[in-house]
């Protein structure tokens, strides 16, 4: 399995309600809230072989109340 860390930019007064959602899709292995240009960081643990892309957007993407996202790979863990 292959680490990838998240981070979203939520529309104003939506974090909970998105982060509530995130939750309930049983998608993040972890997830917190941040400050800073984003408002989650969240770490998803996707198989080797799937579409990281494809999987972001049919499993954290499309949760209303995202503004953006931004995708970071993770290749080595020390």
């Amino acid at each position: 399995m292959r680490a990838v860390f998240v981070q979203l930019q939520v529309s104003p007064g939506r974090t909970y309600e998105v982060a509530d959602e995130l939750f309930e899709r049983e998608v993040a292995s972890e997830l917190y809230s941040t400050s800073g240009d984003y408002d989650l960081l969240m770490k998803i643990y996707i198989d080797e072989g799937v579409d990281i892309g494809k999987f972001i957007n049919d499993n954290v993407a499309n949760v209303p109340g995202i503004v953006r996202s931004l995708t970071t790979l993770t290749f080595k863990a020390f």
